[in-house]
Protein backbone atom coordinates (compact mmCIF):
# COMPACT_ATOMS: atom_id res chain seq x y z
CA UNK A 1 0.00 0.00 0.00
CA UNK A 2 1.54 3.34 -1.11
CA UNK A 3 1.30 6.22 1.18
CA UNK A 4 -0.46 9.18 0.09
CA UNK A 5 -2.40 12.42 2.26
CA UNK A 6 -4.41 15.29 1.22
CA UNK A 7 -2.16 18.77 0.59
CA UNK A 8 -3.25 21.03 3.19
CA UNK A 9 -4.04 24.87 2.61
CA UNK A 10 -1.25 26.67 4.72
CA UNK A 11 -3.70 29.80 5.17
CA UNK A 12 -6.76 28.23 6.99
CA UNK A 13 -5.12 24.47 7.28
CA UNK A 14 -8.10 22.61 4.95
CA UNK A 15 -7.98 19.90 2.74
CA UNK A 16 -7.65 21.17 -0.81
CA UNK A 17 -8.25 19.00 -4.07
CA UNK A 18 -4.92 17.93 -3.93
CA UNK A 19 -3.35 14.33 -3.14
CA UNK A 20 0.00 13.74 -3.30
CA UNK A 21 2.11 10.37 -2.65
CA UNK A 22 5.75 9.89 -1.00
CA UNK A 23 7.47 10.02 -5.09
CA UNK A 24 5.77 13.12 -5.83
CA UNK A 25 8.20 15.95 -5.99
CA UNK A 26 6.18 19.64 -6.78
CA UNK A 27 8.31 22.41 -7.02
CA UNK A 28 6.91 26.11 -7.44
CA UNK A 29 3.01 24.88 -7.39
CA UNK A 30 0.18 27.51 -7.38
CA UNK A 31 -2.04 25.72 -4.66
CA UNK A 32 -5.51 26.66 -4.33
CA UNK A 33 -7.69 26.56 -1.58
CA UNK A 34 -11.52 26.42 -2.12
CA UNK A 35 -12.43 27.40 1.16
CA UNK A 36 -10.30 30.80 1.42
CA UNK A 37 -10.22 31.13 -2.35
CA UNK A 38 -6.32 31.76 -1.67
CA UNK A 39 -3.57 30.90 -4.18
CA UNK A 40 -0.53 29.83 -2.21
CA UNK A 41 2.99 28.78 -4.15
CA UNK A 42 4.35 25.05 -2.32
CA UNK A 43 7.17 22.85 -2.69
CA UNK A 44 6.36 19.12 -2.15
CA UNK A 45 9.05 16.80 -1.55
CA UNK A 46 8.45 13.49 -0.01
CA UNK A 47 5.05 14.55 1.53
CA UNK A 48 6.92 17.34 3.55
CA UNK A 49 4.95 20.54 2.74
CA UNK A 50 6.98 23.53 2.26
CA UNK A 51 5.41 27.77 1.41
CA UNK A 52 7.83 29.31 -0.75
CA UNK A 53 7.80 33.21 -0.04
CA UNK A 54 7.47 35.52 -3.00
CA UNK A 55 9.56 38.44 -2.50
CA UNK A 56 7.63 42.07 -2.40
CA UNK A 57 8.45 43.95 -5.98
Amino acid sequence: MEKEKWVLCPVCNNKTRIKVRLETILENFPLYCPKCRKETLISVKKLHTSVIKEPDA
